[in-house]
């Protein structure tokens, strides 16, 4: 596939119509900003329900001991790998994260993850396939190659690796030596995700963080030489600096690439929550209405360059197992986001990792330092903090979300046989009445119990979610989570 900006927009010629191109997203601006009022809430994402916010300390690691030990023999696993180190900080993120300069350290952090693998086996046995493996953070690579190699290692010792298993990890292109990509597919890893975020030397500049997109170009081409083909890229809306102007530019110049998958998330500016952000000018920060136009120019540039959009925030080649995944209709969420995961069970390793089960969720203990002090403490559990155990018809409302989220559209006679929902009877005619969803009979003819979200509606696809969360705060009450959009 040849795309349209591939030679002029990254040389910057003038060939696309950049103000036509944001002119024709106007009117869907204005249709969202009328309903801000009414939908600009704060609101979960959704990557997992009951949310987050419901963790509590009664939910151990003896609870989640029980739900590994009780896992049916044959039960597919996705692990996920978290490293809390970054090779240097961005002053607009606000993940749990530290520079850590001493080798030593990071090699210890690789024996923590080594023998957390001996304990995830130890409870659940050997013959348990891997079909999904993921390491994120923070930047992995700050692991040495060789603590990295030895985990991996470590894994196909004690569990089976699925022959078509995604095996992912992020990577920083800042520090990307080159002998480290051969070195990951040798691992076996078959796609790589880059954050780029915005490739405007201005907004770099405010963000803190200095990626030229020779350097990511770079990076990309010896990834693919190395044998790794599948290239995810992260991009964010709302930074400090950014016009609508410039992110179109960054769109089209990062779709010259044909990334398999692109995620398009908006800055969340929290500096009461991360100190860092602190250092970020905030005259500079787009406002609402900007932050729209931004967004609605991303997806209009993508769109326009062949990509399929994929639930609230994702873009894919049709050609990528993802888009496969929505035809098939067993796309799924998670907290990566998007995943073609089918795997019912996910382990999180490593210092604030998620774990997610049938019965619940879990996540280990948040730094790096609590981490290791919760290993050494309880040398036959895992480091678990706390969590969750669904109960009632948690698990219902948990598959109803996920398909909004997923599918953005759910048959309720088919994932809530018989279940009524007494709030979405209450709330759901605004909805439809605003254009944001559009009702029919449901598969064993229920009336109105199929949803499916519009096109305008994407945009309040989290709200659209809320109408089934019975956990959802008050409007008014302490902030809990981010903003819908």
């Amino acid at each position: 596939m040849v795309h349209p900006y591939a030679d002029a927009e990254v040389h910057g010629s003038s060939a696309v119509d950049i103000a036509s191109l944001i002119a024709g997203v106007e009117q869907d601006v204005e249709a969202i900003s009328a309903l801000l009022p009414r939908y600009g809430r704060l609101i979960p994402r959704y990557t997992s329900y009951p949310p987050a916010t419901r963790f509590n300390a009664q939910v151990n690691a003896a609870k989640e001991a029980e739900w590994l030990r009780a896992l049916p023999g044959g039960e597919a696993l996705s692990l996920y790998f978290h490293v809390p180190f970054c090779d240097e900080l961005c002053s607009f993120c606000a993940c749990n994260t530290a520079v850590v300069r001493r080798v030593e350290s990071r090699l210890a952090y690789g024996e923590l993850l080594l023998d957390e693998v001996d304990r995830v086996h130890g409870l659940t046995g050997a013959e348990h396939p891997i079909t999904h493996l993921h390491w994120g953070g923070g930047t992995p690579t700050s692991l040495p190659m060789a603590a990295m190699r030895r985990v991996m290692e470590r894994i196909r010792e004690r569990f089976p690796l699925a022959d078509d298993a995604e095996i992912s990890i992020e990577l920083d292109p800042r520090h990307l030596p080159e002998d480290v990509p051969p070195q990951l597919h040798e691992m076996g890893f078959n796609r790589v995700s880059f954050g780029v975020q915005d490739l405007e030397e201005d907004v770099q500049e405010a963000c803190g963080r200095r990626q030229t997109e020779e350097l990511t170009a770079e990076c990309i081409r010896a990834v693919r030489a190395a044998g790794i083909q599948a290239i995810n890229i992260d991009l964010i809306y709302g930074l400090p600096r950014q016009t609508a102007e410039s992110v179109a530019r960054t769109a089209a110049r990062v779709a010259a690439w044909q990334p398999e998958r692109l995620a398009v998330f908006g800055y969340a500016h929290v500096p009461w929550k991360q100190k860092r952000q602190r250092l970020i000018d905030e005259s500079t920060l787009p406002q609402v209405r900007e932050r729209l136009v931004q967004r609605q120019t991303i997806d209009a540039v993508l769109k326009r360059d062949g990509y399929q959009v994929v639930g609230l925030d994702h873009y894919v080649l049709p050609s990528d197992s993802m888009a496969e995944a929505v035809r098939q209709g067993t796309l799924r969420r998670n907290f990566q986001g998007y995943t073609v995961d089918k795997a019912k069970v996910l382990v999180g390793m490593g210092a604030s990792a998620i774990s997610s089960y049938p019965q619940g969720l879990t996540q280990n203990a948040p730094s790096a330092a609590m981490y290791k002090n919760a290993m050494k403490a309880r040398p036959q559990s895992r480091p678990v903090l706390h969590g969750l155990e669904r109960v009632g018809d948690d698990s219902v409302r948990a598959r109803v979300i996920d398909k909004l989220m997923c599918l953005l559209e759910v048959d309720l006679d088919e994932e809530a046989p018989g279940h009524a929902f007494p709030e979405l009877d209450r709330q759901i005619g605004q909805y439809v009445d605003d254009g944001l969803l559009v009702l029919g009979p449901g598969s064993q003819g229920g009336g109105n119990r199929h949803l499916k979200v519009t096109e305008l509606g994407r945009a309040f696809v989290r709200n659209i979610a809320s109408l089934f969360d019975e956990y959802l705060p008050a409007p008014g009450s302490a902030p809990a989570h981010s903003s819908a959009l």
